[in-house]
C-alpha cells in the first residue's frame, strides 16, 4: 500500500535499526501500526513526524462495542471488519478503541474517552461498524457534536453486527427503567386520580 513501510524500510530512512524501533515501540515512543495478521508497519506521517517536516495531525479511530463480556468473540469479528474495511479504502488506523457494555450507557469508560479525544481537537474522523456500536439511540445528537468539532463519523452500516439478542437485552433495559419508576407513582395513585377527575370537572 502507499506510503506504508516494513519496520526494515522505515528503519533505513531515519537511520535506525529495527531493535531501535522496537525498543521504541515497546517503551511508546514511537508505536508501530499493525495489521489484522499483527504485522509491524510504519507510514510516511510517522517518517515526516520523526524527522521533524510535520506538526502533529489529527488522527483516525475505529471504534468497536459490544454488550457483555461473553461476545467477545463477536467483538473479534467487528474488529477485524472494520480494520479490513480501512485497508480497502486505504485509510491508516491511528488509535483502536474497543468497549463493552450497553449502547444505552453513555458512561462507559472508552466511549467517554473518544468524546474528550473528539472535544480536544485529536481526532479527525471515526470509523464504525453500524450507528449503534457507538450510541443505541440519539446518534444524530453524537454525530453534531463530532461534526462541530471537525470530526466526522464514518458508518460502514454492517447489519450483521448488530444482534437481535443485544438490542433485545437493551429494549428490556428500558422496559424495567420505566416499569420502576411507574412503581415509584403507585403511591401518588389517589392524587393522581383526583387530579384527573378534577381537570375533567374544572
Amino acid at each position: 500500500m502507499k506510503n506504508i513501510y516494513s519496520p526494515g524500510k522505515f528503519g533505513l530512512l531515519i537511520g535506525k535499526t529495527t531493535k531501535t524501533l522496537q525498543r521504541w515501540d515497546r517503551k511508546g515512543l514511537l508505536k508501530a501500526h499493525r495489521s489484522i495478521t499483527q504485522r509491524r508497519y510504519y507510514t510516511h506521517d510517522q517518517y515526516l513526524q520523526v524527522t521533524g517536516q510535520k506538526s502533529k495531525r489529527r488522527l483516525l479511530v475505529t471504534y468497536c462495542r459490544v454488550s457483555s463480556a461473553s461476545q467477545k468473540k463477536d467483538l473479534i469479528s467487528q474488529k477485524n471488519a472494520v480494520e479490513s474495511f480501512c485497508l480497502a479504502a486505504g485509510m491508516i488506523i491511528d488509535k483502536k478503541i474497543e468497549d463493552i457494555g450497553s449502547g444505552l450507557n453513555y458512561k462507559r469508560k472508552h466511549f467517554l474517552h473518544l468524546m474528550e479525544m473528539v472535544e480536544q481537537g485529536e481526532i479527525s474522523k471515526i470509523v464504525i461498524a453500524h450507528k449503534d456500536r457507538l450510541v443505541r439511540f440519539g446518534f444524530e445528537w453524537f454525530e453534531k457534536f463530532c461534526k462541530d468539532h471537525g470530526v466526522s463519523i464514518l458508518v460502514m452500516n454492517a447489519d450483521t453486527l448488530s444482534p437481535e439478542q443485544e438490542m433485545t437485552k437493551d429494549l428490556l433495559s428500558i422496559i424495567h427503567c420505566f416499569s420502576s419508576r411507574l412503581d415509584g407513582l403507585r403511591k401518588y395513585k389517589k392524587k393522581i386520580i383526583e387530579m384527573a377527575r378534577d381537570n375533567e370537572n374544572p
